[in-house]
């Protein structure tokens, strides 16, 4: 049987989601619960409430390896003029490895350059197995502490932080993406705990992502609850300070 997997959104022209102009693949299903997501219609516990989206792009569906490449191959003059390329997503990619790993073998047969970003929350021999075919690693780094973990993502972060330590021993070219979140992440002790974790596992980039309410809508279409219903958002001008912790510990750290 042809190998399939299920992806709710494939998005081109992203420009945050690894060099140049990409094509970002959102795979659906994720183990983790972060309580801020703003792809809630990915969680393993919204797959039902998901299906009230009225959004077509946030809707599950199954495809193949060769459907999937139909629509990333249509634009790789841009990726070709930009050093960018194809970036899987999600969701959890990792929930889905053998689909993942399969997708980034097409692509970089096809001479497109490959990236995924994923929470880092699988089992070890599924992480290396994707690490091994993709050209590019994008893993979340959301906090330091197990049990601040737990309460924020609804796992604790120890599978995680032992698949980072893999990623940052096998060479591969590396990001780390660290979102910040109110309530959750968002102290200059935070962002020094933080900065300790990756100079030790000498991580040299780091992306901050603040927070924002890009998926607010999607609870509300849900009908689930919001953890994060009014927050106002992050800028970067509000966390000046919070980035200035890394550039002091030597790591490049920008923005996203």
């Amino acid at each position: 049987m042809e190998l399939t997997g299920h992806i709710f959104n494939i998005q081109k022209f992203s420009i945050n989601d690894g060099p140049g102009i990409r094509t970002t693949v959102f795979f659906q299903g994720c183990p983790l619960a972060c309580r801020w997501c703003a792809n809630p219609e990915s969680q393993n516990r919204y797959a039902v409430q998901a299906q009230l989206l009225n959004d077509d792009r946030c809707r599950r569906r199954e495809v193949t390896v060769d459907q999937v490449m139909a629509e990333v191959l249509q634009d790789k003059p841009f990726y070709d003029q930009s050093g960018g390329g194809m970036t899987l997503s999600g969701g959890e990619v990792l929930q889905q490895a053998d689909f993942a790993a399969a997708l980034c073998r097409a692509a970089r047969a096809e001479g497109v350059h490959t990236a995924a970003e994923t929470t880092g929350f699988a089992s070890p021999e599924h992480f290396r197995m994707l690490l091994e075919e993709i050209d590019l690693l994008l893993i979340d780094v959301k906090h330091f502490d197990p049990g601040k973990h737990r309460e924020g993502a609804g796992v604790d972060n120890r599978l995680i932080l032992d698949n980072l330590r893999t990623a940052a021993a096998s060479g591969k070219p590396m990001i780390a993406r660290i979102p910040v979140i109110p309530r959750f992440n968002s102290t200059l002790e935070d962002a020094s705990g933080l900065a300790r974790l990756l100079t030790g596992l000498e991580v040299k980039e780091v992306h901050l992502l603040p927070f924002h309410q890009f998926g607010e809508r999607k609870y509300q279409q849900m009908g689930v609850p919001y953890d994060y219903d009014g927050t106002d958002q992050l800028h970067p001008e509000n966390l000046t300070d919070y980035r200035q912790i890394f550039l002091d510990a030597g790591l490049d750290c920008t923005f996203r």
